[in-house]
């Protein structure tokens, strides 16, 4: 079984800077990809950032220019660096990891618990 367990995110006034961080553990070969995606009340949940085990990231138009993704060293871990911060940001940042087990088997879909982040004044 592979765990993900998020860190971060809170309250926060227009304007400012919050950090969202998650590491994943267990049984796990790799991890291709992982991600950050958003689910604000009453929607679908969203692609917020991605980022491969290359270091390749990929945005969505609303997080451009004020959200930075990063790996760590270990590449089990994934954080969202999240700036200049708008009340349309509020939303449960969701961590996803795109595992393989191991070295014949396909990738698996895993989510973390979820952090809320509120944006207001």
């Amino acid at each position: 079984q592979v765990q993900l367990v998020e860190s971060g995110g809170g309250l926060v006034q227009p304007g400012g800077s919050l950090r969202l961080s998650c590491a994943a553990s267990g049984i796990i070969f790799s991890i291709p990809a992982m991600g950050w995606y958003r689910q604000a009340p009453g929607k679908q949940r969203e692609l917020v950032a991605d980022i491969t085990s290359g270091g390749s990231t990929n945005y969505a138009d609303s997080a451009k220019g004020r959200f930075t993704i990063s790996r760590g060293n270990a590449k089990n871990t994934v954080y969202l660096q999240m700036s200049s911060l708008k009340p349309k940001d509020k939303g449960v940042y969701y961590c996803n990891a795109k595992v393989l087990r191991s070295t014949d088997s396909d990738t698996v879909n895993y989510w973390g618990q979820g952090r809320q982040v509120n944006v207001s004044s």
